[in-house]
């Protein structure tokens, strides 16, 4: 059974627009839908972490000194086979809540792992544009997001505070479950090799230049 972490990549409370939080309804939908196909899934909400007011990354820590809240989060990162990245667009980019708290944690912790992006707005375009973005910030941290992708324009028409789709849940579903389903499938895949080998554990053949006496010749 794969474990996600869905992250909500807001912090805003306030209006116009509105409803605020309208990303909450995005990711309850995502976790609702995880839950549905097996997976267990935990919402991580910026509000309800205290991450400081200066900067200062995990590993910026000496291990003893890591403030609580941090450190669990961290394991937590550690322990998921993937992730699910709920932003708005913000100037054409991800959500500086989501990209601000992502930065607290090294590669480490996501890597050989696979992310899923889902982008949302009040207006017609659904923060495709942040989606480009997000492409390559997440696989610089080592969560290679999969193909498929979930924009969701109007997502107050579309959804229900709990989460709930409004109209034609059937169809939602569908569209959420074909990116939902590679996550899943990459997740459960991913598990399986790490259990038979340490991604991190660089094979002898990178390890030293080829033989050349035996290569063949080249022409030129």
């Amino acid at each position: 059974m794969a474990h996600f972490l869905v992250f909500l990549g807001s912090a805003r409370e306030s209006t116009p627009p509105s409803p605020a939080r309208l990303g909450l309804r995005v990711a309850r939908a995502c976790v609702q839908l995880l839950e549905a196909d097996g997976a267990t899934v935990e919402l991580i909400d910026p509000l309800e972490l205290e991450l400081g007011g200066v900067f200062k990354p995990h590993f910026a820590y000496a291990k003893s000194r890591v403030p609580e809240a941090l450190d669990a989060l961290a394991g937590k990162i550690e322990a998921a086979d993937g992730y699910v990245m709920v932003s708005p667009e913000y100037n054409h980019s991800m959500s500086p809540a989501l990209s601000h708290l992502l930065n607290h944690f090294g590669s480490s912790l996501f890597a050989f792992k696979p992310s899923a992006i889902v982008t949302y707005s009040a207006g017609q375009w659904g923060g495709a544009r942040a989606a480009v973005a997000m492409r390559t910030f997440l696989s610089e941290l080592g969560c290679l997001p999969v193909s498929a992708m979930i924009h969701i324009p109007r997502a107050q028409e579309a959804l229900e505070e709990d989460g709930r789709f409004q109209d034609d849940p059937d169809r939602w579903a569908g569209y959420f479950g074909r990116t939902l389903g590679q996550l899943t499938w990459w997740a459960t895949a991913a598990a399986h090799h790490r259990d038979k080998q340490d991604p991190t554990e660089v094979s002898p053949a990178f390890q030293r230049a080829p033989d050349q006496r035996n290569a063949p010749a080249t022409d030129g």
